[in-house]
C-alpha cells in the first residue's frame, strides 16, 4: 500500500480530533476509492469529454467553483 500526506488545517484537525473512534485514513480512503469509482464511470460513458480535459478546462469549471473561499488556493 503506498502511503500519501495531506495538509489539513488546524481547526479542522482540532475538530477531527474531538471524533477519535472514526479511523480517519480509512474514511479517506475510502472517499478516494468512491470518487476515482465514479470518474471511472464517467470515462465508460459514450461521447463524454476526457475527465483529464474537464479538469483542465478552467472555463467549464469556473462558472460552478469560482468563489471567495477558493481564491486562498490561488497562491498555493
Amino acid at each position: 500500500m503506498t502511503n500519501i500526506t495531506l495538509s489539513i488545517d488546524d481547526e479542522v484537525y482540532k475538530k477531527m480530533r474531538g471524533y477519535s473512534e472514526i479511523k480517519w485514513s480509512e474514511y479517506v480512503r475510502k472517499i478516494i476509492e468512491m470518487r476515482i469509482n465514479e470518474l471511472d464511470k464517467i470515462e465508460k460513458l459514450p461521447r463524454h469529454e476526457s475527465i483529464l480535459n474537464m479538469l483542465a478546462s478552467e472555463k467549464s469549471l469556473k462558472k460552478d467553483w469560482d468563489n471567495e473561499a477558493d481564491e486562498r488556493w490561488n497562491d498555493v
